[in-house]
Parts: structure tokens; sequence; C-alpha cells
């Protein structure tokens, strides 16, 4: 019978290769999930160097030595190159360094290279200890108590190139940092009516120049996977260009991948652009190349939930399968998942070797279907103007609206809805001010160009509401869609339009043009919405939460304070957990769990017992409908009673800041995707002879559409939220995070 192999009990965490931000999210996540299994934690500073070196370079770590590095940028264990570990005797150093210390586990994170170089030292560890006895540098019981090292990988990386995960440690915030940047661009573009060539990073990998192209709203993009189709390409970005001016665009954009080139492999540069617009054009043209600023800075939310999953997630790998085949711990949709980790790293590696040898389309299938639905979208999105209507097609009429509250990443969505169905050869609608409006018959037609520059637009252009429609304005309603032979409706909103558009799905023997299909879009800061894991605008709503909680925690820590901020959300406590675990929050409390006396006076306690041990800042996120007795004010004068003078306590309602701003890389990104998968929807229903309603959502990383008579089956009665709330999974992993920071007495 096999012996199962001994749990470690003791782990090492290190980043190696480039710095990415959510580096140091995934150590603290590590190191607080590691402590919290009962093993010893350690850091090695330095990368692969700290394991050669050894000496304090690995060091034995606490949950204070990781508190307050959730928010910073890079790597606070360092990172460097390392030509001693390339060695055999090098290797053999770090293990003797590990082994001194009793390590038999490691987690590495980092790109493909230090994962690489990670699994040939795990390959080698077996005979490197038989020769550390062999040179009497440890013995053979050291040898036989850890004769198996435990390998498990996380990818830092910003060029979102690994197989094994849909997004790596630092790809969004790179991209927020080149939307960010091209948006400051798009304002004196187009004051001067310039072109503007930008140049981004990734490599071999076109994702950052691909979703910023469909974040910003870039004229053409060019990414090494696909590169144009004819050897004249210079010639139609120059077409497409100067369409665009000749329709009145006062801005054109190109972004260019650092990896691009043409189909013969010749590389395309951002300067070689320039040029050709220059020469071609005579357009007035900058180049900006972003360089290291798209590593660098606070990373977003999303880096730093999915940094803190993984880092937990790979924990749990160690302590799982001691000994195993080291595993690549990623993300595919909101699932966490393990997968081999050399077979991801050859795997990525392979997608160079095929587009060395010029084959694309096997590139671009690599790639996945999200990416290559992507590229389709923005070859839309780029014309100046849309395809013709094929002859003798028929023209459908198509409306948009928005209902509920605004929330960043509407506009995108119309946007796109608009041009989508131009693009399809039908005939767009805009209803202004919600479902009033289409009482109303405050209807006009849209084109291509009423919708210039609402990709990064905050807001709701078309005007919304949270009212809902009255018995006699759905009377009204049916008349106008009649009036203006409204053949599909699309409605962008939360709770208000998913109600609405099931009450007219219900009344449609009543009122028959109601029967006409209906699809709507989750666009919602509160993600309190059935059949989408996530709503559009929540994203964006989660960075304003966390930007404004940054600042609140050095005021706090200058004056040793509590902050017990109130956060949106409804009956949802999404925004409340999932800010939480963004911030560093030690208490969350949801409307989902409710708040008890005892709950309050537990927390009061710890916050008491931090303070008494140097503790400078104590930090509790409420989501709005938490609790109906236990109020945001209650807790603060509360906690500030109970804490007898160890601390200040301050209340911080964010409030209505949460729906503003403009839409986060992943919002736009997002209503992009749906919208277009919404109008070809109408488009298929309002033509088959059977037309159904739906509303749509991410589910598992997957578009998908669900009957819209099956909206009460997935709600809570009495409550807006559905009864499916998968991110719940993370609250027992929002409390190890939180575990105290200070040494017990």
């Amino acid at each position: 019978m096999l012996k199962t192999p001994q749990r470690p009990t003791s782990m090492a965490v290190l980043t190696s290769g480039g710095d990415a931000a959510g580096m140091n999210a995934a150590v603290r996540a590590t190191v607080r999930a590691g402590l919290a299994a009962g093993l010893d934690v350690y850091g090695v500073y330095e990368g692969m160097q700290g394991l050669v070196d050894g000496g304090d370079r690995i060091t034995q770590l606490s949950s204070s030595d990781v508190g307050g590095i959730l928010h910073q940028g890079g790597t606070v264990l360092g990172t460097a190159r390392c030509a001693e570990f390339r060695t055999r005797e090098g290797r053999r150093r770090a293990a003797r360094n590990l082994i001194e210390r009793g390590i038999d586990a490691l987690v590495v994170i980092g790109g493909d290279g230090s994962l690489t170089g990670a699994n040939l030292f795990r390959e080698e560890w077996s005979s490197l200890l038989d020769e550390l006895v062999d040179l009497g540098e440890i013995d053979s019981g050291q040898a036989t108590a850890h004769k198996r090292l435990t390998l498990v990988g996380m990818v830092g990386s910003i060029d979102n190139d690994m197989f094994g995960t849909d997004m790596t440690i630092g790809a969004d915030t790179a991209l927020h940092r080149i939307t960010e940047a091209i948006d400051a661009i798009h304002s004196t573009a187009s004051s001067h009516q310039r072109s503007f060539v930008i140049e981004v990073m990734g490599r071999n990998c076109g994702y950052l120049a691909l979703m910023s192209a469909v974040a910003a709203g870039a004229n053409w993009v060019l990414i090494p996977e696909s590169p144009p189709d004819t050897d004249d390409w210079e010639e139609s970005m120059c077409r497409a260009m100067e369409a665009g001016r000749a329709i009145g665009r006062r801005r054109n954009l190109a972004i260019v991948a650092e990896g691009a080139q043409d189909r013969h492999g010749n590389p395309i540069t951002a300067q070689h652009v320039k040029e050709v617009l220059e020469e071609r054009l005579g357009e007035d043209t900058r180049v900006t190349s972003l360089g290291h600023v798209q590593r660098g800075g606070a990373p977003s939310a999303f880096d730093r939930y999915l940094s803190t999953v993984l880092g937990y997630a790979a924990v749990e790998q160690v302590l799982m399968s001691p000994g195993a085949e080291p595993q690549l711990i990623g993300i595919r949709g909101h699932e966490i998942i393990s997968s081999p980790l050399m077979d991801s790293v050859n795997k990525t590696k392979a997608v160079a070797d095929v587009i060395a040898n010029h084959d694309y389309e096997t590139a671009m299938d690599m790639r996945g279907g999200s990416f290559k639905d992507s590229f389709r979208m923005i070859r839309t999105m780029v014309r100046a103007q849309p395809h013709a209507p094929e002859p003798g097609q028929r023209r459908l009429r198509l409306a948009v609206l928005h209902a509920g509250g605004p929330a960043p990443g509407m506009n995108t969505a119309v946007r796109v809805a608009v041009r989508v169905g131009e693009d399809r050869g039908h005939t767009m609608l805009a209803v202004h001010n919600g479902f009033k409006g289409l009482a109303d018959g405050d209807i006009e037609e849209m084109n291509w160009m009423s919708v210039t520059g609402w990709v990064s637009r905050g807001g709701a252009e078309l005007g919304t509401s949270r009212k809902q429609p009255t018995p006699e304005m759905f009377a009204r309603m049916a008349e106008q869609m009649a009036e203006h032979e409204i053949d599909g409706l699309l409605l962008i909103g939360g709770w208000t339009a998913y109600q609405a558009a099931h009450t007219m799905h219900e009344l449609r023997d009543e009122y028959p043009v109601f029967g006409r299909p209906i699809v709507c879009l989750p666009a919602s800061i509160n993600n309190d919405l059935p059949g989408s894991e996530l709503s559009v605008g929540a994203d964006t709503a989660l960075n304003s939460i966390q930007n404004d909680v940054d600042k609140i925690k050095q005021s706090a820590v200058a004056a040793r304070r509590s902050f017990v901020v109130e956060v949106m959300g409804r009956d949802c406590g999404y925004l409340a957990l999932m800010s939480g675990l963004a911030t560093g929050a030690e208490r969350v409390y949801l409307p989902e769990e409710g708040i008890s006396l005892l709950d309050l006076e537990k927390d009061v306690n710890e916050l008491k017992d931090g303070f008494a041990h140097g503790k400078r800042l104590g930090l509790v996120i409420r989501s709005e409908h938490a609790d109906p007795v236990f109020s945001t004010g209650f807790i603060r004068s509360l906690f500030e009673h109970e804490g007898g003078g160890l601390f200040d306590v301050r209340e911080a309602i964010l409030g209505h800041v949460q729906q503003g701003g403009d839409p986060s890389p992943f919002d736009r990104i997002q209503a992009t995707r749906l919208a277009s998968k919404c109008v070809e929807y109408l488009i298929e229903q309002a033509l088959g002879d059977e037309p159904t309603s739906a509303f749509v959502g991410l589910q598992k990383g997957k578009v998908r559409f669900t009957p819209l008579i099956e909206f009460p089956n997935l709600i809570e009665p009495g409550v807006h939220r559905p009864k499916d709330q998968s991110w719940m999974a993370l609250r027992p992993l929002a409390r190890v995070m939180a575990q105290p920071s200070h040494p017990k007495p």
C-alpha cells in the first residue's frame, strides 16, 4: 500500500521575473492562508537570487509582516535575475538553504521563465539532496524528512499570455493604466484634430493592445496574433482613417502591440505607423510609448481580488497534494482552477512558435473564444461607416433604453448596440428617460456618429429612472411600440428593467406588441441580478470604493483611528464583501447575514485588543442594508464608546460617487461583449417564427441567455438579489485574510 506523502509544515513564497501589480496581494494571501493552516511561512527576498543567497533573504513571516502591502504596486519581496540559479551548483545551494529551515513547499509568483526554472529545481530536488548528503552539508535524516519539493505556481505578468488562467496577476491594472492614458490623450487629440499612435507592452501577446482598443474606442489596432490581411495594409489603414475624418471625426487613434508584425513576420513599429499617416494623409501625428508605467501603481480592485483568491488556493493546493505534480493556480470565468504547471508553460511557449511560423489562424484559436470575439468586434467598431444593407433585406427597427439606477458602462453598451445594429443593416432607435420616455414616445433614430465618444463616458446619456411603470404606462408603452414599429427592445439596466420586462412579457396576451423580443442587459453597481455573475458597472464601483478607502486608511493610520465605511448594494452584499477583500477590511457586514449584538461585541473587543498591542488602523465595511437597527452611525458610536480611549472612530458614507465616474476597462469590455450579443439575439428572434425574450449574462466565463419567464424563480422573495450568489463562497476567505496582524500576548 502506497504511503500518503507527509503534509508540509513549512513553506516559502517568492516573486520572480517582471514585477506586476497584485504580487503583494498574492504574497499577503499566501502568508495568511498558510498561517491559518498552521504552517510556518517564509518569504524569499529577491526571487531566485534569495534562494541561492539564503541568510536573511529567507525570513519567517508573521501576519503583521504582510499587513499594509495589499494596496502597494510592485513586490515588497523584490525580484532579480539570477545567473547562479541557472547552474547546478546554485540550485544545490538553494536546496540546502531551504532544507536548513525545514522548507519543502514553494509557492512561486512569476512568468513562464520563472516557473520553468522553479520546475527544474523541483525535478532535481531528490538528486540535489543526495549531493548535499554526500558533501556533508545536510544529514540523511533531513534528506529523508524532506525528500519531495511541493511546487505551486501563480502567474504574475501584465501580458496575460499564460495558458491555464483567463487572467494573470497585473494584467487588469496594466489595462487600467493604458486606458487612463488613452482617455487623457483623446482630449488633446480632438482639440488639435491630431492622430496618435500608442505603443503598448505584451511581448508576443496582443491582449493589452486588443482590449485597450476595445475599451478606449481606437480606430485601428495591430496585434501579433492577427497581422493585417494584405501586404498593402498601410493603404487600408489610411483609407479607414481618412473616411473617419470625412464624416467629422476629430481624432484618429492607432494602438500598436510591441510584438506587432505583418504577415511575413516583419515588425510593425509605432514609428512606422506614424510615418505612414504623415506621408500619405498629411496627418499631424504623435507617438506615445507608455513603457513601464503599464507595470506600476496600485493594483486595481480585480487584481487585488484575483491575487487574494489565487494565493489562498495555492496554499490549499500545497496542503492537498504534497509532492504531487506541480500545479498552476488560475481562474476560468470566476472559478479557481488548477492545471499541470509545465503543460501550461509549454502551451504558452507554443503560441510564440505558431506566430513565428506565420500560422495566425491557429494563434487566434489558441488565444481562446473571447479573444477572437473581441477582435471581430473591434473590426466592426473601427469602421468609419456601417456596411450597406443587403439587397432585399428586411430592415428591423430595434430600440434601446436605460432603466434603473445609473451604472458606468451604460453608454458603452448603447454605443455598441447602435453600431452593431446599423452594421447589420437595421434601424436603431434610442428611447430617452427610461420607461416614461417609451410611454411618452420620446424616441429618436440613432446613427453611427450619434454615439461617438460614448465608449468612455460615465452616466446614462439616454436618461434613466428607478420608477416602475404603472398599469396605465404599460398601455401607453404598447401604443408607442406599435406606432414606432419597434421590432425588438434592448433594456440596459438593473432591477427596474428586469421587473418591468417580465411584466411586459406577462402582458403579451393583452398587448400583443409585448410579444416581440425583449432582452435585458445587466447594468447595476449592486451586482444583484440573476443570470449573470457580474453586472456592468460593478467593477467601476469597486474601484471607486477602493480608491476612496485607500485614502481613508492613510488618514486613519496617521491618527490611530477606526473607520466604519458604508457602501451601496441595497439587499446584495457584493460591493461590501469584494471591497472588503480589496481594501483589507477586518470586518464586513452583509445583508445576507445581518448583524447581531454578539457580532458587535466580539468585533469591538478584537479592535480594542489590536490597538492595545500597537495597531494603528481599523477598518469595517458595512453594506447599506446590512441591518435595519444597527446602522452605520450606531456602530460608530458603539465602537467609540467601548473603545475606552484607545482609538477614535469615524464613519464614512461613500454615497453616489459609487455610481459615477468613467467606466473601468473591464466594464467597457463587458458592456461591449454583452451588447453585441444582445443585438444579435434580438435580430435572430425578431426574424424567427416564435420570438422569445431573455436576459443575458456571464456564467462561468461564457455569455448565456436565460428565458425572461424564469426571472421570478431565480430571485429571493422580498429582496433585490438572486438566489444564486457564487461570490458568497469567498466569505471564509475574507475571514482568513482579516486575521489579527498584531502579535498575541
